[in-house]
């Protein structure tokens, strides 16, 4: 017959059995409630992945929705790295002459308002017979503004402004009543606003050439010209298709 002291001593390992069953059962619960690292890992890397494959089929083109990042492009990245191990360009308005895709073993260079861009990538449209070449090898700022691309290869845009420049009109002033002074105000504001025109049109194209939609081109460096150098350009008249583009002055302005 057993004595109670030892049935109290078989009582104890049940409990703590009891009590162990019950830790495990609460760290399993906390364990099947929480979010892991790994959990919120799992769902990123799905989103990623579900992200580029829509952009694909939807763009049938690229997996960043039009956008086509440098490291997407081994050949720019190369170009890029290699251009600043070797340091920016500087070039004069003849030496770049060189750099319009005649000689092969030449990068193709362009400028826009002074900045030089590599555009070798797009050697289809800038290199010998591309619809483009008459750019390669040119600072031409002023035909990106005026859309003249042949007369207008030039970086001076002085006068530029006159194609948004609405053409005077001077029955419908005599008629509006318009005084002198109130002339000269309004043609004030208005070449303030061609000359806004003008900028933004250069600052798109060297935003395009910079990077832009698809980050084909690159800029290595600047032009290299003396004090002065615009002065001493022959002024030029407005293009043709320019001064065809501008209209009339409302009657009410």
């Amino acid at each position: 017959m057993s004595s109670p002291d030892l049935r109290q001593r078989a009582g104890k390992p049940e409990n703590k059995t009891a009590s162990s069953d019950a830790k495990v059962k609460a760290i399993v619960a906390k364990e099947d409630t929480g979010i892991s690292l790994v959990d919120i890992l799992r769902v990123l890397a799905g989103l990623l992945l579900l992200n580029v494959t829509l952009s694909y089929f939807i763009t049938n083109d690229s997996f960043f929705w039009g956008n086509r990042p440098s490291w997407t492009r081994p050949a720019k990245a190369v170009a890029i790295v290699t251009q600043y191990l070797k340091g920016p360009v500087r070039l004069t308005d003849a030496e770049l002459l060189r750099y319009d895709g005649s000689d092969p073993d030449l990068p193709i260079y362009l400028a826009v308002n002074g900045t030089i861009f590599d555009v070798s990538a797009g050697r289809d449209y800038y290199g010998p017979g591309g619809s483009y070449h008459g750019l390669a090898g040119h600072d031409a700022t002023r035909a990106y503004v005026t859309g003249c691309f042949g007369e207008d290869i030039s970086p001076d845009i002085r006068g530029a402004e006159e194609m948004y420049m609405p053409l005077e009109d001077e029955e419908a002033d005599a008629k509006s009543g318009i005084t002198k002074a109130e002339k000269k105000i309004r043609r004030q504001k208005e070449l303030k606003e061609a000359m806004k025109k003008v900028r933004a049109g250069v600052e798109h194209w060297e935003g395009f050439f910079t990077g832009g939609k698809g980050g084909k081109y690159f800029k290595v460096g600047t032009m290299k010209r003396e004090d002065g150098w615009l002065e001493k350009l022959p002024r030029k008249t407005l293009c043709e298709q320019a001064q065809k583009s501008r209209k009339k002055r409302k009657a009410a302005s």
